[in-house]
């Protein structure tokens, strides 16, 4: 049963906590009941901790008044799943991965101690592919994860098991991550709101790659403002993450832009960037909502930069990153690893040095190609996903509208020729297949413009009036 507390926005929950009108024990027991009824049909959240966050409950729950405003914003106490390639301390962390499946770290990433310290209460751990390796959500560990709105479908990947939940009315906002289109993606698929932020706004690690750029920290929520209270609690700074700026964590300026939308009158717009295939059900959708915007007032310009060699940049530093970060698995428990990450560090192994120079140099041009663009156009719309959420089974896209993919990497070309830019993007949703299924579009900006850019998408939010119904209340008869 969802709750009144569950149904909450996560901004109107922070709001009764800091003034002391619920307890952050309340929401864990809705959580924990909640978990308890549905998670075995969507297995979102594989591993929990209610324990541990009980007690860090209790700890805010006897805080004197000021010390508590102080020290426990801007979340004061909401609890929050962390993805399970992240480390949390003394919690079973997987990767998803039989090679890991029982350890436990002694530490957590920077990313869960920044979430802490703005207030945030750890309360498990969210299903995620191997590795982060694909856009479907399934492991040998803990299996597939299913879509809240029809469990007969995918709820996209790398972070599902934190879209699913979020859908589900197992967390009001949750901790992910983007490399590909890990965020974006399972936001188009489930109906949220999904933001990839600009490398370094979020900190993590500590990592092998520490001046990696590719893979980002960032929110999942079911509205704009709730991703602009998530960023305000994710946003920091630490020693250890070498991209990480200035830390403006204390402060509330994503949220206040989620909350004031404005309208921007003219924008690009590209279907598929000429270079992904989209299905003819996606453009329709997307079509139809770029005619909303217009009919709003907006001067919707048919254009887009030059992108063509992203998927060239975007296969070797995968790799690259990829062979870099876990090529001691592969040494030791090859038959544990599913194929597509096997091939993805053999593929990283096998480069030389004349590809990485290639690679880099073309991401160079590719990301003057995308500022220049934006420097012009402030914003860039397109389809997020090319393909409404396929059923759940399927490891990846194999066709397109007849085009058949290459690897199991190519299907995500919308989500990949932004990351290669830098650029932050954000996934909202537009529409619905005929059979009911959500469709997003993302939109992107210059660095260093989320305020911008969460307003904007604020505006479109609230011109669309997409109702997903969210959380989903009861999907037992669901076929699956």
């Amino acid at each position: 049963m969802i709750t009144e507390l569950l149904k909450m926005s996560a901004c109107s929950l922070v709001d009764v906590l800091k003034n002391r009108d619920v307890k952050q024990s309340e929401i864990l027991k809705d959580l924990e009941n909640r978990h308890q009824e549905v998670d075995g049909f969507v297995n979102a959240l594989p591993t929990t901790c209610f324990e541990k966050a009980f007690d860090r409950a209790a700890r805010f729950e006897k805080m004197e008044g000021k010390k508590f405003l102080d020290t426990c914003r801007p979340l004061f106490g909401l609890p929050i799943p962390i993805k399970d390639s992240y480390n949390v301390a003394g919690v079973r962390t997987t990767y998803g991965s039989k090679a890991y499946e029982n350890y436990i770290p002694d530490s957590s990433d920077i990313t869960v101690d920044t979430i802490e310290k703005s207030g945030g209460i750890v309360f498990a751990k969210s299903n995620t592919p191997e590795f982060e390796a694909g856009a479907s959500t399934f492991n040998e560990v803990f299996g597939f994860t299913r879509n809240p709105l029809n469990l007969s479908r995918s709820v996209g990947g790398s972070s599902g098991g934190a879209a699913a939940a979020v859908a589900a009315g197992l967390a009001h906002l949750a901790q992910g991550s983007d490399f590909a289109c890990s965020l974006r993606f399972p936001a188009s698929f489930c109906g949220l709101v999904g933001l990839r932020p600009t490398p370094g706004l979020v900190p993590h690690g500590p990592s092998k790659m520490p001046f990696q750029s590719l893979s980002v920290t960032g929110p999942l929520a079911r509205s704009v403002a709730d991703v602009g209270l998530a960023l305000d609690a994710f946003e920091g700074s630490d020693t250890l993450d070498p991209l990480s700026g200035q830390n403006f964590a204390r402060k509330t300026v994503y949220r206040e832009a989620g909350e004031n939308p404005k309208k921007i009158n003219s924008f690009a717009f590209s279907l598929d960037l000429n270079v992904a295939t989209v299905s003819a059900e996606v453009k329709d959708i997307v079509s139809n909502a770029m005619i909303k915007l217009q009919k709003s007032g907006c001067d919707v310009r048919n254009e887009c930069p030059n992108l063509l060699e992203s998927h060239f940049v975007f296969d070797r530093l995968r790799a690259f990153q990829f062979a870099t970060l876990w090529s001691t698995a592969l040494i030791k428990h090859r038959e544990k690893l599913k194929p597509e990450v096997v091939w993805n560090i053999e593929r990283g192994l096998s480069l030389d040095v004349k590809q990485l120079i290639d690679a880099e140099r073309k991401r160079s041009e590719i990301r003057l190609n995308m500022i220049d663009f934006l420097n012009k156009y402030d914003f860039l719309i397109t389809p997020t996903a090319p393909v409404a959420p396929p059923p759940y089974e399927e490891r990846y896209v194999k066709s397109i509208e007849g085009v058949e993919t290459q690897s199991y990497i190519d299907w995500l070309a919308l989500g990949y020729a932004i990351s290669v830019t830098g650029c932050p993007s954000v996934s909202i949703p537009c529409g619905f297949t005929s059979d009911g299924l959500p469709v997003g579009i993302q939109i992107v900006s210059l660095p260093h413009r989320e305020v911008a850019l969460l307003s904007f998408a604020a505006w479109i939010e609230q011109v669309f009036e997409v109702d997903i119904g969210l959380p989903v209340e009861n999907f037992k008869d669901q076929s699956a």
